[in-house]
Parts: structure tokens; sequence; C-alpha cells
């Protein structure tokens, strides 16, 4: 099971805002492009992630079965948890007491939760189980090693 890593118990962001350099220029991900002259404005990083900094957290994920989905080991997602869970959203969803981190799936008032990586099962509710939906993730943010 993908899990999430909790050092304690979560608390949400503060209202701070957290600020970096934005490079006006697109950096081409294929071929490289003609060098052109930098420029640059603030961008709040709070202000682009977060939509209710009250709800929000951020978790660290653990594991490999959201690969598919973008989601690597040792991510940092942001999970809100005023945002109403819908198909098809990832979602924390708390499983007979656990974390994990999961696309949501509904039909017909069955939910399932559903593994990005096929070597993994999903998760089928089963008769008495406990699943509870605890926030959307609405951003994932990768560190690369320096």
């Amino acid at each position: 099971m993908n899990s999430i890593a909790l050092a304690s118990q979560p608390v949400p962001i503060s209202d701070a805002p957290l600020l970096a350099l934005l490079i006006r220029n697109r950096v081409c991900a294929g071929f490289p492009s003609p060098a052109e002259d930098l420029g640059a404005r603030r961008i709040d990083l709070t202000q682009m992630l977060v939509t209710h900094a009250q709800a929000t957290y951020f978790l660290r994920a653990s594991g490999h079965s959201m690969v598919e989905a973008g989601i690597f080991d040792n991510d940092i997602l942001v999970v809100d948890r005023a945002i109403k869970p819908r198909n098809n959203h990832i979602v924390v969803a708390i499983v007979d007491g656990d974390f994990t981190v999961k696309q949501l799936y509904q039909r017909q008032g069955r939910i399932k939760l559903k593994a990005a990586n096929p070597t993994f099962p999903d998760i089928v509710p089963k008769e008495g189980q406990t699943i509870e939906i605890w926030g959307v993730v609405t951003s994932s943010i990768k560190q690369f090693p320096v």
C-alpha cells in the first residue's frame, strides 16, 4: 500500500506567503531553444498551490503505487481537506486506520481506491471495513538531489 508518512499530527500550512522568483521564459524540455534575455517576477507559491490555507496540509508520499499519476516516493503532496472528493480525484484516505494515497473511483454508490501502478491492487471496501476520504491531493512537489 502506498502510504503517507506522518511525523506527528498534521497541521495546516500557515497563511505566510512562500515567495520565489519566476523566470518569465519557459525552459524547453525537448530540444534546446535559443537563449533570450531572462526576465523575472516574484510569485507567491502559497497563492499558486493553496486555495484553502486553513484546510491545506503538506504530506510526504511513501511508496510506488501512484507512479503513473506522477506521484513518486518522497514527493510532498499538497492536500486540501475543504475540497469535496469526486470521481477520479487523487485522494488521501484512511483505510482501517492507515493513511494511503489513491485515485477515487465512484460509480453507482460504490467506491474503490485505484492504484496508479499495475503491480499494486486496488482497494475495494470489504464488509465492515472503514474507509474515510481525508483530503484531495491538489499538487505534488518533487525534490531532486543536489
